[in-house]
């Protein structure tokens, strides 16, 4: 998927939404549990219920290497699933990998050429040499960890590298340096929402991943408020508060129930505020 599809896409269904499927056989509807495959029966079902309000998808990859090799069979058969019935659907695969450069190369072939996600998140704490092999597939984005949803990110991702300028800073700044930058795009939690600003006058162009929105806390309209651009410019994640609306028979309705919320609210902002 290029860039241009992806914002013809939310532009068409006036959301910028992006559904985490992180799935949970602890969680999910016990009936499902008596299917072959009832990771990828969720899953399927939840697509099909909501790929008219989303513009992306995001399988969690820990979710699925938890359960071995069934697991990583789900993923690929989700993923597959998606790909052919609904290929105007951006995918994501969150797997926050990276390492030095023979590696980074062969998880980039792992996601973009085996799997053929869109996407993939990657850590940048090894540097431009871990992150390039990824950037080096045409028509595929690598979405880098700018600055997290979790309380510990601040940890590292907010320390003072300079007077005027935080880590996470710097590796926005860094990342502009790199080949074939204009694929990158960067995670920034909807928790972090005061440091939009900050973030837009580094990257204004670029695609911002937002998780964090939901039952994480995080509140779209001051997302919206600081991170929108000229382009919108934003996927934001949800995934429980979706995906886990009910564990009864009627799971894929109350999932599309609280997708079509999230959307209804996402068409006000973008008619507002372009």
């Amino acid at each position: 998927m290029t860039r241009a599809q992806l914002i013809e896409q939310i532009h068409l269904k006036k959301s910028f939404l992006c559904i985490g499927l992180d799935v949970d056989l602890d969680k999910i509807p016990k009936h499902l549990l008596e299917m072959e495959d009832p990771v990828f029966e969720f899953n399927k079902q939840l697509i099909d219920a909501t790929h008219h309000l989303a513009v992306a998808y995001k399988p969690n990859t820990a979710f699925y290497e938890s359960y071995g090799l069934k697991g990583w069979q789900s993923l690929e058969k989700t993923i597959q699933y998606l790909n052919q019935k609904y290929p105007e659907i951006f995918s994501i695969a969150d797997a926050k990998r990276g390492d030095i450069g023979n590696t980074s190369t062969r998880y980039a072939e792992a996601f973009f050429n085996n799997l053929e996600f869109d996407s993939v998140t990657v850590a940048p704490y090894m540097g431009s040499d871990s992150v390039e092999p990824f950037l080096a597939f045409k028509d595929k984005f690598t979405i880098l960890l700018a600055l997290t949803s979790n309380k510990g990110g601040l940890d590292f991702q907010a320390q003072d590298v300079s007077e005027d300028r935080q880590l996470y800073q710097e590796v926005l700044k860094q990342s502009l340096t790199w080949k074939n930058k204009e694929q990158l795009m960067y995670v920034v939690g909807a928790t972090k929402a005061a440091y939009f600003k900050s973030i837009r006058e580094i990257v204004p162009d670029h695609f911002l991943l937002v998780p964090g929105v939901g039952a994480q806390g995080g509140n779209l309209q001051e997302v919206c408020k600081y991170g929108l651009n000229k382009e919108i410019g934003l996927l934001v994640n949800s995934s429980r508060g979706i995906i886990y609306a009910s564990n009864g028979t009627d799971f894929a309705a109350a999932a599309q129930q609280k997708a079509l919320e999230l959307q209804k609210e996402m068409a006000v902002i973008m008619e507002t505020s372009l």
